[in-house]
């Protein structure tokens, strides 16, 4: 106990001035929440050799089934899937640690609904987890957490209630028996140690995939010598789950059957809010100082009467649950407009939409707030997150939003009023009157239809097919030969075509050794010239010729990257099979007019930073034969075609090299999109050698445009011949897109003005 106290001392020592929270012992009223956040990242990094990892963006990162990142596992979930690049940065985790921000507000867990109604309900939480790939398992879990709970953070052991799981007799699952006594050996009392069923203490990712038994830690809030067993998973505000460790060791079936993982996975997952207020002696999250410098602003801002943490009945006018709201929303706002989402009319952005129009109505009908009380509140917020260098973008967003929004809500109520005013007192209220208040209130009752769902492809590969692959060996892909392009003598692009072996055979969720003519499939490939779809560039099509069937063609319609194996989607002409040797032509029109294409995004990116400035940034871009669009942050867009016109006059080398990935971050100048990169990473520099930009104290970096890119492109920039914006347009409060072509069709575009 002596050296777990001096451990506990040695944490709070070297706290930093982290999130807003001044290095101070923790006193009488707990840890402020910084301490707490700190004290659990350095137990995991220093004491149990976790890699410290920084919370990813809430904004998904190559997931279409999420709106928002909404746990702490999102961005691990290719590690659980297996569908992880063996040469990614990724791949390499064996144990980490961070603290992720986590938005809950549309999709499957949506808690917007019930944010304000209760004390414990966020759209925007962070959640502390620690993982381990493949590392350790139970026991190590089990007994950090212990020692984190009760002898980092003291928290009293009496209060502590342990689950696992009892079992399924439909699954044939036994009780983890082995968890129970886990338990029991770190010292917990039999009475405190609890089995539960399927439904809560058996974690899934989703209908399919990884998943296995958890166990919760429950902590209550009463104590006093009591048993609170009876408590434990009943919704009592007086017993809560802090925390869930999750031991992933099956992954299921499309027929419902369990199969054991290949690894072991560790997924934990405890929510910071609800933690500090544990630490800080409170039952209500609000009363935690996460919230309370909020609260007070609010009460400034508004004049009313103070935050007094009333619910249901006892709340007269729902006021309190108007603070809730608001000190809630506003959170989450600068959290999501900070990592690049913004109010708008789609997906994650009509959500953010709406998070912002709650708020603003319980504003001004609730707290009878005067206009601007929601970005008054953006220096508190931003001041306790960091997000310092964010202030007056994040204001500004918020005030101009808001200030639209009342403005129709106002002519609402005008069409309301006078529409009741000529009605018959026996009349209905008309469904469709054109009012935006009501407008806006069916746009709540429909939401949950706006959040799309949209299906993987059927030809990516499954856990179970990648799993089988690496068990029997099979080597990744080798996609190198898709750069093997050279210019010719007459300035022709020359595509070598590429000889390859077929490893595999992937259709209906399955791996085979042969499909017969007429069947869609997807083929693995030991080696291959085509490319995949990824970093925003659209696949490359072309054709397999089978080198013994009377070289038959089996046409390519599209092209993925799955795991580190590249899978060409084809409909089998004749019967192919595992062996088969095949020769690979792209078509090399098409090839050539994306990496035309892509080269003049690079160069759309490098005039839109030189004339806008270096806060210009890239938030989406996608590259076809047709056209290309970028996306970008910015309110205004002049004088970008003549940049572009002047780097293509000058016929600037495109350079491109491959180079370890620490080594390329420390660029001066580096564009990065947020997506995982490979290691070693390829660099692409426009007029200047990759060697110059690497030379850390050089600017050769800073006066070209120099990214990390996997795909394709021109090696020289005369190519693109001319560049036309066609269309801008603002998708939303700061995100603009443009379209543009190239070559021929910008010519026609220019003949037409």
């Amino acid at each position: 106990m002596a050296a777990a106290g001096r451990l506990r001392r040695r944490l709070l020592l070297v706290v930093p001035w982290h999130w807003g929270c001044s290095p101070r012992r923790w006193g009488t009223g707990g840890p402020a929440a910084g301490q707490v956040r700190a004290a659990f990242l350095r137990f995991f990094q220093e004491r149990h050799g976790h890699r410290r990892l920084p919370s990813a963006s809430v904004r998904p990162r190559g997931d279409p089934h999420l709106l928002f990142v909404n746990a702490g596992m999102n961005q691990f979930k290719p590690i659980f899937l297996g569908t992880v690049h063996p040469r990614s940065e990724l791949a390499q985790y064996k144990r980490v640690v961070n603290s992720q921000k986590c938005v809950r507000a549309g999709g499957k867990h949506n808690d917007l609904e019930d944010v304000g109604r209760d004390t414990y309900h966020h759209t925007f939480f962070e959640m502390l987890g620690n993982w381990s790939f493949g590392d350790y398992f139970k026991e190590e879990a089990c007994s950090m957490a212990w020692e984190l709970l009760t002898e980092v953070y003291e928290i009293p052991k009496d209060r502590l209630y342990v689950t696992y799981f009892g079992g399924d007799s439909s699954l044939g699952l036994n009780a983890d028996e082995e968890c129970r006594d886990i338990w029991l050996c770190l010292g917990v009392p039999a009475s405190h140690v609890l089995p539960f069923p399927l439904k809560d203490n058996f974690w899934e990712m989703g209908d399919t995939g990884p998943c296995g038994p958890c166990t919760e830690i429950h902590y209550d809030h009463v104590g006093g010598g009591r048993n609170a067993a009876a408590l434990v998973n009943q919704g009592s505000p007086d017993v809560v789950e802090i925390w869930n460790l999750v031991f992933m060791q099956y992954s299921r079936e499309v027929e419902g059957n369990l199969i054991p993982l290949p690894q072991h996975h560790v997924d934990t997952g405890m929510g910071l809010e609800r933690l500090v207020t544990v630490l800080q002696n409170k039952h209500s999250n609000y009363d935690t100082d996460l919230f309370a410098p909020i609260l007070d602003a609010i009460h400034k801002g508004c004049g009313g009467p103070r935050y007094q943490g009333l619910v249901g009945e006892a709340d007269i006018g729902a006021v309190n649950m108007a603070y809730r709201v608001v000190a809630d929303h506003v959170r989450t706002l600068c959290v999501c407009i900070t990592d690049g989402i913004y109010p708008g009319l789609s997906g994650a952005e009509l959500v953010l939409r709406r998070i912002l129009r709650r708020a603003v109505r319980f504003c001004s009908e609730v707290l009878h707030a005067p206009p601007g009380l929601l970005a008054s509140l953006v220096p508190t917020v931003v001041l306790w997150l960091t997000l310092l260098l964010f202030l007056g973008e994040i204001a500004d967003i918020i005030n101009e939003n808001e200030a639209a929004f009342l403005s129709s809500l106002e002519r609402g109520r005008r069409i309301i009023e006078r529409t009741v005013q000529q009605m018959e007192p026996s009349m209905d209220f008309p469904g469709e009157s054109p009012s935006s208040a009501w407008l806006y209130l069916k746009m709540r009752k429909a939401h949950g239809l706006q959040a799309r769902q949209l299906e993987g492809e059927n030809v990516h590969l499954d856990v179970h097919s990648l799993a089988q692959l690496h068990s029997n060996n099979v080597p990744v892909t080798d996609d190198s030969p898709k750069y093997a392009y050279t210019l010719g003598q007459h300035g022709q692009y020359e595509f070598s075509p590429c000889q390859a072996t077929v490893l595999m055979l992937y259709r209906d969720q399955s791996l085979q050794e042969e499909v017969g003519a007429g069947q869609r499939c997807g083929v693995i490939l030991d080696r291959t010239n085509f490319y995949a779809e990824q970093g925003g560039q659209a696949s490359d099509r072309g054709y397999l010729m089978h080198l013994g069937q009377q070289d038959t063609l089996f046409p390519v319609e599209s092209v993925h990257l799955c795991g580190g194996y590249v899978i060409h989607e084809v409909t089998a002409v004749e019967t192919l099979r595992a062996g088969d040797q095949v020769q690979l032509f792209v078509d090399e029109a098409q090839r050539l007019a994306c990496m035309i294409n892509h080269t003049a995004t690079h160069l759309l990116s490098f005039a839109l930073r030189h004339i806008l400035g270096d806060n210009t940034e890239q938030q989406g871009s996608h590259v076809t034969a047709e056209r290309l669009r970028f996306d970008f942050n910015t309110k205004h867009l002049q004088q970008v075609e003549q940049v572009v016109q002047e780097v293509i006059k000058r016929n600037e080398v495109v350079h491109m090299a491959e180079v370890p990935l620490t080594l390329a971050r420390r660029v001066q100048g580096l564009r990065t999109v947020d997506e995982e990169y490979p290691d070693p990473v390829r660099i692409v520099s426009l007029g200047v050698p990759v060697e110059s930009v690497l030379i850390h104290d050089s600017e050769a970096a800073m006066h070209t445009s120099v990214e990390l890119c996997c795909g394709t492109h021109l090696l020289q920039t005369g190519a693109v011949e001319d560049l036309a914006i066609i269309s801008e347009r603002q998708l939303a409060k700061g995100i603009s897109r443009v379209i543009a072509v190239t070559g021929g069709q910008a010519k026609q575009v220019r003949k037409k003005d």
